[in-house]
């Protein structure tokens, strides 16, 4: 694509979206605009909110297919082509369960990067996206109804929050899957491949709050919650070396590496959270 094709599309969508300023407006515009295409079978990859090559490829075959002018420019034509998907900028009416949109999309978008995921992002205004809402709502300080007016946008026009406690890496590892989008859903921590077996240890001191297996993909899971609403996770464990209630220091093994619930192979999953929120862990993380 022309670069400055490209830098229209940027413009044509900020004027429709978000305020100037506002955190990953770009990024949700661009997830949105790939669940639409993905949704006319001309998008393969992954819902990213990154504009690349894949995204703009399918742009300009979408446009070629449906004989609008081939530019790459998200424009007010290619909106209405792409249908109830390519529909409805994020502000431009309240939204509540059953709204189908573009806005809905980029809502999912956000609240994922603000801690609460809703399952894959597909537009629809379902109960996973509602609960993810009014989880957010919560976390916010903000009247919890479910419905996303001006305030729960403007609230997730802010950047997300970060971790206020410095913790220890609970093995040393390269980075397997970072923190955020994952194929078409989000991916809330980081996975830190190991041999099955190898010792994990508190990321820092606190009280052991979960101490079990745990349904939903975890398997045998450790929660250490720490000062400042700051709690740790520890996921697929083949061995879980603590009880609820115990108390931990920093380095204290809590269990060993395996593959246990939703694992294709052994690493351990690591989350953090704040106030129930799920942040990035390496704004945790030393070194």
């Amino acid at each position: 694509m022309p670069l400055r094709a490209f830098l229209g599309l940027l413009v044509l969508a900020a004027a429709l979206s978000f305020p100037a300023g506002s955190y990953a407006a770009g990024s949700a515009r661009v997830a949105a605009l790939q669940v639409a295409l993905k949704a006319h079978g001309l998008y393969a990859g992954p819902v990213d909110g990154y504009s690349g090559p894949g995204t703009r490829r399918a742009i300009l075959r979408f446009q070629r297919h449906r004989h609008l002018a081939v530019d790459g420019v998200v424009g007010a034509h290619t909106r209405l082509a792409l249908g109830r998907l390519g529909r409805h900028p994020l502000g431009s009416r309240p939204l509540g369960p059953g709204a189908v949109g573009w806005d809905v999309t980029a809502l999912q978008f956000l609240l994922a990067w603000h801690g609460f995921p809703s399952g894959y992002f597909d537009g629809g205004f379902g109960g996973r996206t509602e609960a993810a809402v009014r989880r957010f709502q919560r976390w916010a300080g903000l009247s919890v109804d479910g419905r996303v007016g001006p305030a729960t946008i403007r609230a997730l026009s802010r950047p997300p929050a970060t971790s206020p406690l410095r913790l220890a890496w609970p093995l040393q590892a390269a980075i397997g899957d970072h923190f955020g989008p994952r194929s078409g859903r989000f991916h809330a921590g980081i996975d830190l491949p190991a041999p099955t077996g190898q010792g994990v240890a508190a990321a820092g001191p606190g009280t052991v709050t979960w101490a079990d297996w745990r349904d939903g993909g975890w398997g045998n899971l450790v929660v250490i919650a720490h000062r400042g609403s700051v709690r740790s996770m520890y996921a697929h464990l083949s061995r879980i070396d603590v009880r609820v209630g115990q108390r931990v220091g920093a380095g204290f093994q809590v269990g060993l590496v395996g593959a246990t619930g939703d694992a294709t192979g052994p690493h351990l999953h690591f989350e953090v959270r704040l106030r129930g929120a799920a942040i990035d862990p390496l704004s945790a993380l030393r070194g």
